[in-house]
């Protein structure tokens, strides 16, 4: 046992010393992309250095008094009941050093919750887990979820530089312009969080909070989940993307492009190859992470759906459990999170993937005739 204790100093030092210990770090905040995160970090520096003036006095002070008075120099403690000079003195100060400090505090919060005359409006969505973005007013709305593979997650292939940062589909924001968040959830609670916009808001259903931005400089800035939210919360991450005003206009055409396509699927006669071959697609992004790639699940949390009575019996019990979900458990209601193709799709590939072989398939049309019907 003492060989053992005397064993631990000695593994400390070596993990210390390894290359993983040894890893970039630092201590403080961002200073961030935008005049707010600058705002945030100024006024956070500026506390900072008031704290540490005070505890150089302070401590500088008690030491002195330490040292110069000490019993062995002959020191004698002086007798007095109360002082009125020091008792306003440490009352005023103090006083005086809190309203220093309020009023920087005062103007960023000011500055911060200054959401009114948003040049574009999005509404955030969380939900288990993944985000929804929608466009006020410009009638788009899609999904970003995850795309770092599970086989990084799994530690069988390398991981890549942006792990578990990267996603398929990042929010979008013209550069120079002012983006008002709407932020709200639709399950449990979820923190929308990119530290370079200092952006951070908790995402609550029921409630909407606000909060914006404005960043000058294109380019790619990352964040993530900061809401212990379930399982798989730290697989939820926040990538916005910020374009010049002409490629935002650009792609902003395109998304509304694609929308009107992907209407016209829905009244699409689909063969069931095509139904499986999407909705393979759409099985790996929303469900494999529950009930694995090979539809094993991971019981009983997640049930399997390899040769599964819902998976080869019951379509319209398929249908419901898929749209409405299953209270009490994980199983999300996707209903409002995806498009009736892919919810024709994803029941299609389940039906027919792993074994089950149903030769089943189920159209859009069906889906949406179920969702009128409740």
């Amino acid at each position: 046992m003492l060989r053992q204790a005397s064993a631990w100093p000695a593994g400390l030092s070596l993990l210390w010393l390894s290359s993983s210990a040894c890893a970039d770090w630092t201590v403080n905040m961002r200073r961030g992309m935008t005049e707010v995160s600058h705002s945030v970090f100024d006024l956070h520096m500026t506390i900072f250095w008031i704290c540490v003036a005070i505890g150089v006095l302070v401590f500088g002070v008690m030491f002195w008094s330490i040292v110069m008075h000490r019993k062995s120099r002959g020191a004698v403690p002086a007798k007095f009941h109360e002082n009125l000079s020091v008792e306003i003195a440490w009352t005023v100060i103090p006083l005086v050093i809190l309203v220093g400090m309020a009023i920087p505090a005062t103007r960023t919060l000011i500055e911060i919750y200054d959401a009114e005359e948003a040049d574009v409006d999005i509404m955030i969505t969380g939900y288990q887990w993944r985000w929804q973005y929608r466009y006020l007013g410009e009638d788009i709305s899609f999904f970003s979820t995850m795309s770092t593979p599970r086989d990084a997650i799994g530690n069988t292939m390398q991981k890549g530089e942006n792990y578990l940062l990267e996603v398929d589909e990042p929010m979008v924001i013209p550069a120079g312009q002012k983006v008002r968040f709407l932020i709200t959830a639709s399950d449990v609670i979820h923190s929308w969080w990119v530290p370079d916009l200092a952006v951070k808001k908790d995402a609550i259903p029921g409630f909407i909070n606000e909060a914006w931005t404005r960043v000058d400089e294109p380019g790619i800035y990352r964040g993530q989940c900061t809401e212990l939210c379930g399982r798989d919360h730290a697989f939820m991450p926040v990538v916005v993307e910020v374009k010049s005003e002409e490629d935002y206009a650009t792609w902003l055409a395109e998304k509304k492009e694609l929308a009107a396509r992907e209407a016209e699927l829905r009244d699409k006669e689909w063969t069931l190859e095509e139904l499986v071959e999407r909705g393979e697609g759409v099985y790996s992004n929303a469900c494999a992470s529950c009930h694995q790639p090979g539809g094993e699940g991971i019981p009983p949390m997640f049930p399997a759906l390899k040769g599964s009575d819902i998976a080869t019996t019951n379509i319209p019990a398929h249908i419901d459990i898929v749209v409405n979900g299953k209270p009490g458990t994980a199983m999300a209601a996707y209903g409002k999170q995806l498009s009736e193709v892919d919810i024709a799709a994803v029941i299609t590939y389940e039906r027919n993937a792993w074994g089950n072989d149903t030769g089943e398939m189920v159209t859009p049309l069906e889906i949406l005739e179920f969702k009128e019907g409740q």
